[in-house]
């Protein structure tokens, strides 16, 4: 568990995926899963490397079993290609659902990757449009959702985004507001010039004017502020932004200025201080 992390949701050690309790329901949350990946830097970059589809079904359908979870949630970029899934990488993407929803039901947050994605597979996902939304026992609200089959208790919950786009202001009345697509990574250098990339967490208090678009006072909460809690990618091959490190671009519209005081964590669980100092 990420010290300190909101009670709502709790960081499984060592994996780039968090448990959420939904009140009444578990939900395993990961982000950036990029199925097909292999498949598209081929066809991006004449990249050739050794499929990891069979890795990541796996991976994704053990960490079900290990967290007792009831629900897989997505928070975007299920897909990798930004067009209609087909050939290769929608086979991964069927195969991988049909793995999933075995076991449990799955929901998706829209990301910019899965154009397409919840059309061809509407029998087998829930969906969350791009705004997100906030999940838990008795309801979903804000953005767009179609069918998610997961519920909010009207108390908090937590807000589920994927990044690329603003927020639905309605996040805010969340607990905790977990995201994906930045892809958080860090670079830690040793004392002989050494250095090494590793995923990381972002956690800290969102400030409200900066989160949604245009901010302004009508977007503050009555209380405090929830949490961001920014994912690392779940697909170790899909790069990410270096948080670090001077001159790397956030990809997110309201990052960095909505965390203006997060902190870093490693998978294992290293909390590593202020991100921007690290």
């Amino acid at each position: 568990m990420v010290t300190g992390a909101s009670p709502a949701v709790e960081p499984v050690v060592g994996e780039p995926a968090a448990v959420a309790d939904l009140g009444g329901e578990r939900a395993l949350l990961v982000a950036d899963v990029h199925a097909g990946i292999e498949v598209g830097l081929r066809y991006e970059r004449g990249v050739e490397l050794d499929d990891r589809a069979d890795e990541r079904r796996e991976r994704l359908c053990d960490l079900l079993a290990e967290t007792d979870a009831d629900r897989l949630v997505v928070l975007g970029d299920l897909a990798h290609r930004i067009a209609a899934p087909e050939g290769e990488e929608c086979e991964e993407l069927e195969t991988l659902i049909r793995a999933v929803t075995d076991r449990v039901p799955m929901t998706l947050v829209e990301g910019n990757h899965d154009g397409g994605v919840a059309e061809a597979f509407a029998d087998g996902l829930g969906v969350i449009g791009a705004g997100g939304g906030v999940i838990g026992a008795g309801g979903v609200t804000g953005g767009s959702d179609r069918g998610s089959g997961v519920g909010r208790d009207g108390t908090g919950g937590v807000g589920v985004c994927h990044g690329h786009t603003w927020p639905d202001p309605g996040l805010l009345d969340a607990d905790v507001v977990c995201m994906g697509h930045e892809h958080p990574q860090v670079r830690l250098e040793d004392p002989v010039g050494g250095s090494r990339v590793e995923r990381a967490w972002l956690r800290g208090r969102i400030d409200p004017a900066a989160f949604v678009e245009g901010g302004g006072p009508q977007t503050t909460p009555s209380g405090d502020p929830p949490e961001l809690v920014v994912f690392p990618a779940f697909n170790d091959r899909s790069g990410g932004t270096w948080v670090n490190v001077d001159g790397q671009s956030f990809l997110a519209p309201f990052l960095p200025d909505a965390l203006p005081a997060g902190d870093a964590y490693l998978l294992n669980g290293t909390r590593l201080g202020d991100f921007r100092r690290v």
